[in-house]
């Protein structure tokens, strides 16, 4: 297929189209070929064929602010076409529109295009979602193949209408007509009946762009890292790997009202060769829901599992950053999971909101016993489907800081990914000692946050898990 602008029309002169490289793209030269790499797709590649003169000058110019297909053409138009051809079937080139000397918006590819079924009235994907970035809206769907960044604040008005499907009969408009051919070819708009199976169906837009965004391959557009790459070192002050006991001026730790409770120290020598072997604790594991406050669970059976969960067993810095070392595994070991035990009934305990402190090993009462509390303890008691409250709800909180500091893209699916880690060693330490044990899959964080004073950007609750005394088993 010739290369030709995003679409023809001779009913609207006025428009033209600029392209540039997009971001991320390296240039390398390997045997008689030149290639076109992702910085942050390792591997990801096209081949360019020999490297000659005007390719080299095509992407000269296309990397260092790019231009018209006319002034891109050089003295050899047609090879310059048929070479821009390669780069936008391999998803290579941006592409700026704009009337009179005005820019309207830009497609940014981020991968490369497809054909797509026409057949239909166009309507808005769906899975669309925008945002702010720098001075522009943003639009963009883990489906499409580019997304669109707006420079004119009009074009918002034809992307709202587009929530609808656009009908066979509506009158002509050139700029709304060009807009939606473009974002028809990329993915953004589409036909309703494309996106009503199952496959489709099943996902809520906001799981699904996430889903896109913290695998490789979303774009690499906003900063265009990805991975553990310490963004923040240039201008932020890593956070500590602990909090201080009390709370600082301007720490967000909230201060505990009561004193510490120091826990028990289990001996994990004598564990070592008494506890129940990994093979029968996951065999025997199971989601229980009823506890036995007949006979409770205890501050000592408490503090042995977090103790064997939880507990910090090394700290140490490097590169001015503080790491750690837990039983359960972390990414990049910046352990950014508190502990915060919810305590209706535990016999040598007092009832209410603890934080734990894996350092000393020791709870901080937060929050007694009152609304805030019973507010966790109530949402507990609906998740788990029980039917009465839990002994213990251990809330499990992210200090967001510690992953996104150093992370970009996919540090809060890290974060639910060590959630899921610190529920299977919950389960297992508490089959090893015969407790009930159950790992919910929703909570309350704003229950959360009222009861501790915490801020939902800075450290938040991300799971729940409950714990008591298993029910005596009838006979």
């Amino acid at each position: 297929m010739a290369f030709r602008p995003s679409i023809l029309s001779a009913d609207d002169p006025g428009y033209s189209e600029r392209y540039a490289l997009r971001p991320g793209a390296q240039l390398a030269v390997g045997g008689r070929s030149l290639f076109l790499l992702r910085r942050e797709l390792a591997g990801r590649s096209t081949d360019l064929g020999a490297p000659d003169a005007l390719k080299k000058e095509v992407l000269r110019r296309l990397a260092t602010g790019g231009g018209t297909a006319a002034e891109l053409g050089l003295e050899h138009p047609a090879g310059a076409l048929a070479f821009l051809d390669v780069l936008r079937a391999g998803g290579w080139l941006t592409t700026t529109v704009s009337q009179g000397g005005h820019d309207l918006y830009t497609l940014q590819p981020t991968r490369p295009p497809r054909p797509r079924d026409r057949a239909g009235a166009p309507v808005l994907s769906r899975f669309a979602v925008s945002y702010r970035e720098s001075e522009h809206i943003v639009l963009e769907s883990p489906l499409a193949e580019a997304r669109l960044v707006v420079h004119d604040p009009s074009l918002l008005a034809i992307v709202g209408v587009l929530a609808r499907p656009l009908p066979a009969g509506a009158a002509p408009d050139p700029l709304r007509d060009r807009l939606v051919e473009d974002l028809r070819r990329v993915g953004l708009v589409v036909t309703e009946s494309s996106e009503s199976g199952l496959d489709q169906r099943q996902w809520r837009p906001g799981e699904l762009w996430l889903h896109g965004r913290i695998r490789l391959g979303n774009g690499g557009y906003a900063g265009a890292g990805f991975g553990r790459t310490f963004w923040a070192r240039s201008g932020y002050e890593p956070l500590p790997a602990g909090r201080p006991a009390e709370t600082e001026p301007g720490d967000s730790a909230p201060a505990g009202p009561g004193p510490g409770v120091d826990l028990y120290r289990p001996d994990i020598g004598a564990l070592r060769a008494s506890d129940r072997t990994l093979t029968e604790a996951m065999e025997d594991r199971r989601s229980v829901r009823a506890h036995d406050d007949a006979t409770p669970i205890t501050a000592t059976q408490l503090g042995e599992l977090l103790y064997r969960c939880a507990r910090v067993r090394q700290r140490y810095e490097r590169d001015g950053h503080e790491y750690e070392n837990r039983p359960y595994p972390s990414g990049g070991s910046v352990y950014e999971l508190e502990l915060y035990p919810v305590v209706r009934l535990v016999a040598g305990l007092d009832p209410g909101l603890y934080r734990y402190d894996p350092y000393e090993h020791r709870l901080r009462l937060v929050q007694p016993p009152g609304v805030p509390v019973d507010r966790l303890l109530h949402t507990a008691m609906v998740a788990g489907t029980m039917a009465a409250q839990p002994q213990v709800v251990i809330v499990l909180a992210a200090r967001f800081g510690r992953l996104m500091y150093s992370y970009e893209e996919l540090p809060y699916s890290l974060i639910l990914k060590h959630v899921g880690v610190l529920y299977q060693s919950m389960y297992l330490v508490a089959t090893a000692m015969g407790l009930a044990a159950c790992a919910l899959g929703a909570g309350d964080a704003q229950a959360f946050l009222d009861a501790t004073g915490l801020d939902f950007t800075t450290e938040s609750s991300v799971g729940e898990f409950l714990l008591g005394s298993r029910a005596p088993i009838a006979r």
